[in-house]
């Protein structure tokens, strides 16, 4: 079993709603997030799959919320609070949607983790 590990990056701002503490005001982060695919089969040169279209994939999904309010963005604005936690698992499902994940068990997105500090991180697998 082959493990890539990429990541990207964001900033955007949030607030827990009803959170008893500091992070129910409006804060923002530089947000952190690796994505970990794996996989058993090699391609003709070697990869499991390409550094390049793995960052790129994550790229598009994490520009969504670049510089962002994220508690504006779908499903936060619907009740869902913009938590690491919910925003973990929110990027894996967009990413594991798209090809060649969603087309190929030879390749499957593993887990996403996500950081709000460098001391601070949360991991999703859909285990």
């Amino acid at each position: 079993m082959y493990e890539l590990k990429v990541e990207g990056a964001f900033e955007a701002a949030h607030q827990i709603k009803d959170y008893p503490g500091k992070c129910a005001r409006l804060h923002g982060h530089n947000w952190v997030v690796q994505a970990v695919v794996r996989g058993c089969e090699l391609d003709s040169l070697g990869m499991l799959i390409d550094f390049k279209t793995v960052k790129a994939l994550l790229g598009e999904v994490l520009e969504r919320f670049d510089h962002r309010y994220l508690n504006e963005l779908a499903p936060f604005s619907e009740g869902v609070n913009p938590t690491a936690e919910q925003l973990a698992r929110i990027i894996y499902e967009a990413l594991a949607a798209k090809a060649p994940f969603a087309e190929t068990a030879a390749v499957r997105l593993a887990a996403i983790t996500v950081w709000e500090s460098p001391k601070s991180s949360v991991t999703y697998t859909p285990e």
